[in-house]
């Protein structure tokens, strides 16, 4: 059966989302051109057509995940309900959870920017956009009376930096915490920062840290340090 003609957008769109996928499994400095156009079935030229180096295929693959998790935050944030519920929402949604695989893909992406200043401004105008868009919810909500907030950008990066450590140690030691802890203790953060009542019937009570890790199966063998990102 032939292929289906498609456009140069959708042509590069599926190259895209086949770097996302190889860069998720292997890793930036292992993931190569051929890995990209072997998922697809097509040739490497047809790859290098599109993107010439390995290093814009990967820097346009992180800004392609970027915009799609940005989309994803704006349709949660966008819609009619109160600040609360769209921030719960927000929260619980950018925690790690499962698998992890798109944390692994940030995680990923943050040790590369280092190095890579095509990887670092894609990573820091999500990071941006992010807060921008809690801020904004925040102050929202903050205004409505829904709770008090007098610095809703301060409580926006204390929120994004909490959820990021946890990701980064839920996804570097597996198994490590359970996932209804996790979450649990991403809305006692939310209610934390806003000073909500900790009774509200959409919030998820807060765990004592020793009976969350004690539900967690026990790793293996316990980490010296923290490993790099799969």
């Amino acid at each position: 059966m032939a292929r289906v003609r498609l456009s140069v957008a959708e042509r590069r769109d599926e190259l895209l989302r086949a770097a996302v996928e190889q860069i998720e499994a292997r890793g930036v400095a292992a993931v190569r051109i051929s890995d990209v156009a072997s998922a697809l079935g097509v040739s490497n030229a047809l790859v290098l057509y599109h993107f010439s180096t390995k290093e814009q295929l990967v820097t346009a693959a992180f800004a392609h995940a970027a915009e799609a998790d940005l989309a994803h935050l704006r349709r949660l944030l966008g819609r009619r309900s109160t600040a609360v519920r769209r921030l719960r929402a927000a929260v619980r949604w950018y925690a790690p959870t499962g698998q992890a695989k798109g944390w692994r893909l940030w995680i990923e992406g943050w040790a590369a920017s280092l190095r890579d200043p095509g990887l670092r401004r894609v990573a820091t105008s999500l990071d941006q956009e992010w807060k921008a868009a809690l801020t904004r919810v925040i102050a929202e909500g903050a205004a409505a009376g829904e709770f008090h907030c007098p610095d809703p950008a301060a409580t926006a990066w204390r929120l994004t930096a909490f959820l990021d450590g946890l990701a980064v140690q839920t996804t570097a030691y597996a198994g490590s915490l359970s996932r209804t802890a996790m979450l649990r203790w991403a809305d006692a953060a939310l209610t934390r920062e806003l000073g909500l009542p900790t009774d509200t019937p959409d919030e998820a009570p807060a765990e004592d840290p020793a009976e969350a890790l004690a539900e967690a199966p026990e790793p293996a063998e316990p980490p010296a340090r923290r490993p790099a990102a799969e």
